[in-house]
């Protein structure tokens, strides 16, 4: 008898011929996750199986894999002989002692030799007899023994099933390049989208000395829990004070948040080329802050040349955005005061609803490509 943590996976069986990449990848993540901890990772049909770990490190080891995309669920169990009597003892020290339970079986070994039913009523009778303060409830148990005989002559008998992260293996759908800052809502985003199987590396904005190193350390912490969830990332560390600094002397400061975000984008598209990134993404939400109505995301997306632009929040209201954020551990970083750029040389009006040809009218008073140059000349990566 031998405790083991039992994975089952979301939709890879679903892939077809493509089901070997998506395994590959996904056994690829687990490893990375338990990098340092004493494990090994067998594959059984529809299943893996962590093995060979020190018991006091099994928290350890399921906190690690809850941040797995691709995993359905995790159950602590033990592996046996596919025999009724080792079945039986297994199941009585998973069995609780009290309270009502059923046994549910699954029998991938189509050869042994009692169907699901018949090795349910045989395992849950005899708990039944020798565990005093417990009942059968076939409807709404308050524990279930799981049962599972598989194909290579052992079983799995295991109780609570733990959520897994869900999604698709990190690295199975491209590479995207997120734009963080200090906020609640670009970590939620590229949450949301390495957890359909994309990599991820980041670029944020500063403005130093206008902002403070810690307004970038702030976004590196960001970035750290972010990068747990997506196998590591890069940050791309890029200082715009220059491009604020001439805005502001030279034009409406009424469009300060219109043109800064343009040239973030511009900046976004060279730094995706450099790291073979796919897509911009970002974190904004349709009508939450002046810069995230349709126009103004019309006047951001009008200077990307060749990406799709990600907006998986775009339809979240802010309520929603903060609870995903604290389920990922970001949200006690992300309210820490320290501003980003963006609250640099703020208006107090900025317009809501740019029109393009206003737009590109002060716009035409800056030396684009001057300034894009001179801010991608600042760039700082740091390997997460």
């Amino acid at each position: 008898m031998e405790k083991v943590i039992i994975i089952r996976y979301c939709e890879l069986h679903l892939k077809g011929n493509n089901r070997g990449f998506f395994e590959r990848q996904f056994a690829i993540n687990m490893e990375r996750a338990l990098k340092g901890v004493k494990h090994e990772i067998r594959r059984q049909s529809g299943r893996y199986l962590i093995e060979n770990f020190d018991e006091e490190e099994i928290s350890v080891i399921l906190s690690k894999l809850n941040k797995v995309f691709g995993i359905h669920t995790l159950a602590v169990g033990l592996k046996v002989n596919s025999d009724m009597g080792e079945i039986y003892n297994a199941a009585k020290l998973v069995c609780p002692q009290s309270g009502t339970f059923k046994v549910e079986t699954h029998r991938a070994d189509k050869t042994f030799p009692l169907n699901s039913m018949q090795i349910s009523a045989q395992i849950g009778g005899r708990l039944l007899d020798e565990i005093k303060g417990i009942s059968v409830d076939v409807h709404s148990p308050e524990h279930i023994v799981n049962i599972d005989v598989r194909e290579n002559g052992t079983a799995l008998v295991f109780g609570q099933f733990i959520k897994g992260a869900g999604g698709m293996p990190v690295g199975s759908a491209g590479k995207g390049l997120l734009l963080i800052s200090g906020g609640i809502d670009s970590p939620v985003a590229g949450h949301m989208i390495a957890k359909r199987g994309m990599s991820i590396d980041c670029v944020h904005f500063h403005s130093y000395p206008y902002t403070n190193m810690q307004a970038k350390e702030k976004v590196l912490d960001l970035a750290k829990i972010l990068s747990q969830y997506t196998c590591g990332t890069k940050v791309h560390i890029i200082k715009v004070t220059h491009i604020q600094e001439e805005i502001h002397k030279k034009c409406n400061g009424e469009y300060m948040v219109t043109l800064l975000r343009r040239f973030m984008m511009r900046i976004a598209e060279r730094v995706a080329a450099m790291c073979g990134a796919q897509c911009l993404i970002t974190g904004e939400s349709l009508g939450q802050v002046a810069s995230q109505t349709i126009e103004g995301m019309t006047s951001s997306n009008s200077v990307i040349e060749n990406l799709p632009v990600l907006r998986p929040l775009c339809g979240f209201d802010k309520n929603e955005i903060i609870d995903r954020s604290k389920e990922i551990g970001t949200y006690d970083i992300s309210i820490q005061p320290y501003e980003d750029c963006c609250t640099v040389f703020l208006p107090k009006h900025p317009v809501t609803r740019p029109k393009m040809q206003d737009v590109l009218a002060e716009e035409a008073k800056l030396d684009v490509s001057t300034l894009v140059e001179e801010a991608l000349s600042t760039l700082e990566i740091v390997k997460l």
